[in-house]
This record gives structure tokens, sequence and C-alpha cells, in this order.
């Protein structure tokens, strides 16, 4: 059997949420206000995921990088593969909200967004 106790995240009552997977494949799920809990303890159970916010580097702006954040979340395993990926780019002033940085990074169906308007110096 697989279990977990977390505090659910999807909205403000901050539930504390027991997640219970038996091995004949029943799934129990207690504590939830709301039936978003309930999804959201399951798939941290199974396939726990994350979005990410970081930098990369930017060149001919007043600053010297600019921020980005993935437009999805991914699957927390592989967080560390995705920010390789994010610290080997460097863009180029311009930047603007929604500009895609990486397309579908790592394989994953996330893209990598710019999140700074930057204008070239």
């Amino acid at each position: 059997m697989k279990s977990k106790t977390l505090t659910c995240i999807i909205c403000p009552n901050g539930c504390t949420i027991d997640v219970k997977a038996h091995d004949n494949g029943d799934i129990e799920v207690s504590g939830n206000k709301c039936p978003r809990g309930k999804e959201y303890a399951v798939q941290e159970l199974f396939d726990p995921r994350r979005t990410i916010s970081s930098t990369v580097r930017i060149e001919g702006a007043m600053l010297p990088l600019c921020s980005v954040r993935l437009d999805r979340p991914v699957p927390k395993k592989e967080i560390f593969a995705v920010m390789e990926e994010i610290n080997k780019v460097s863009i180029k002033a311009p930047s603007h909200i929604g500009d895609v940085v990486i397309e579908n990074v790592c394989g994953l169906g996330a893209n990598v967004i710019v999140t700074k308007n930057l204008d070239k110096i």
C-alpha cells in the first residue's frame, strides 16, 4: 500500500489530506473539502508535478538576467534536467512577456516563457 499525508495547495482552504492506494487498486482520500483536493492528492501520490521559475541570461538589456517560468507543470523528477536546459540559454533583448525561450523543454510538453518585458538598450 502506498500512502501520503499532505497539505493541499489547490485552493485557500489548505486541507490536510490523507491519500492511500491499496494493492487491489482502490484509492482512499480523506480530509479534502473540495473535489479538486482529491484530484491533487491522487496526482501527488502517483505523479507529482511542479512548475519552475528561474532566470536566463539576456544580452543588450538594462539587466543581465530575464525572469522565465514554465507554462505548465512537469514531473517533479524532471526538475533538474529542465534546469540544466534553462541554464544553457541566453537570449537577446528585447524580451516580451510570453515569448517562448525553450519550446517543449526536455520533451515534456512545457514551454519556458519570459515573464518580464526588457527593452533593448
